[in-house]
């Protein structure tokens, strides 16, 4: 009876802890909205972003596997969508969400199926390779893609037939905000599942996950596929949302910067994803302005800080401390 309270209790926290989290993602965009009217499209950007550096958190920070590739998901799940519209004349926004989801779903698999069958260092030379596979690939096949002049034509139809894609990007915005906060809601059960649970095992002893019957690189490519579709709903945001898809959405600077946001905010959590991927993408945004000359400089010295003062990211590291003084209280 006392385990079942425990429990009860302990998923209330979950539950709490969630809503709370949830209602800060609401604050924040809010206050995003308000201060930035005018710059709306870098906001939307962030939520792209912010929805890449989830999904590799996924792989990397849940389960533990290297890689600095991850933009092959992201940029599939653009040129679906981007395709979709500009060769098939399918404007439908959720039809387009729905092609990225399944082009970044299939480029998870695949590149999931080959980096899963290395480890450590291999593992990140395999994704580089990867990466730099598939934006080739984007190049030559201009026909599709546009290559390096980009993907155009893509006109997405309002919202539900009711709200239009402004200039101002408000249409976008809210669209993004909506996305994002099913998908933080959809990766919060997921991650505290026993699916979830596994995968946090096999990070930490897959040989005994292996001795117990289970089949880690079963559960890694799932979740891998899982990752590529959240990958994919940021790549289909960024191409309804700019309406158009450049090479640059395939990159290894865009694979290289998703994982320095998640370094920087902390693996191993969403919040550490979200809150890693606002304050470098403001922190960039602010510093560049400011000093357009070094500016990368300044980026730099961040990094290491936190690197060798908070090396389990800002929120990680915040958590811990206020953790540690909850268990000092009690």
């Amino acid at each position: 009876m006392n385990n079942e309270n425990e429990g009860l209790q302990h998923r209330r926290g979950f539950i709490g802890r969630d809503i709370i989290g949830i209602a800060v993602i609401i604050a924040i965009a809010a206050i995003g909205y308000f201060a930035f009217p005018d710059n709306l499209a870098l906001l939307t950007r962030m939520i792209t972003i912010a929805l890449l550096v989830l999904s590799l958190d996924l792989v990397t920070g849940y389960c533990g596997v290297a890689t600095l590739g991850h933009a092959a998901l992201f940029g599939s799940g653009a040129y679906a969508a981007g395709i979709l519209s500009a060769h098939y004349g399918i404007n439908d926004p959720l039809l387009m969400m729905l092609a990225g989801i399944a082009g970044g779903a299939v480029a998870g698999l695949l590149c999931g199926a080959i980096i899963l069958r290395a480890h450590g260092l291999p593992q990140l030379v395999l994704s580089i390779a990867l990466i730099n596979l598939f934006h080739e690939f984007a190049n030559k096949a201009s026909t599709w893609t546009g290559g390096s002049d980009g993907l155009s034509g893509i006109a997405p139809d309002p919202v539900f037939g009711l709200f239009e894609f402004d200039l101002y990007g408000h249409t976008a915005f809210f669209f993004g905000m909506a996305l994002l906060l099913i998908v933080f809601v959809l990766l919060r059960v997921l991650v505290r599942s026993p699916f979830g649970m596994l995968c946090r095992a096999i990070k930490q002893d897959p040989l005994r996950i292996r001795a117990m019957g289970a089949s880690p690189k079963a559960a890694l490519i799932r979740m891998y596929a899982i990752s590529g579709a959240v990958a994919g709903v940021g790549g289909a945001l960024n191409a309804i949302s700019t309406q158009v898809v450049g090479l640059d959405s395939l990159s290894f600077t865009q694979s290289a910067e998703a994982l320095v946001m998640l370094v920087l905010g902390g693996t191993g959590s969403l919040f550490g994803a979200l809150s890693g991927t606002v304050i470098f993408m403001l922190f960039e945004d602010y510093v560049s302005a400011a000093n357009p000359f070094h500016w990368l400089t300044m980026v730099g010295a961040l990094l290491i800080a936190v690197v060798l003062f908070a090396p389990k990211g800002l929120y990680g590291t915040a958590a811990a401390f206020v953790g540690r003084r909850r268990e000092q209280r009690s």
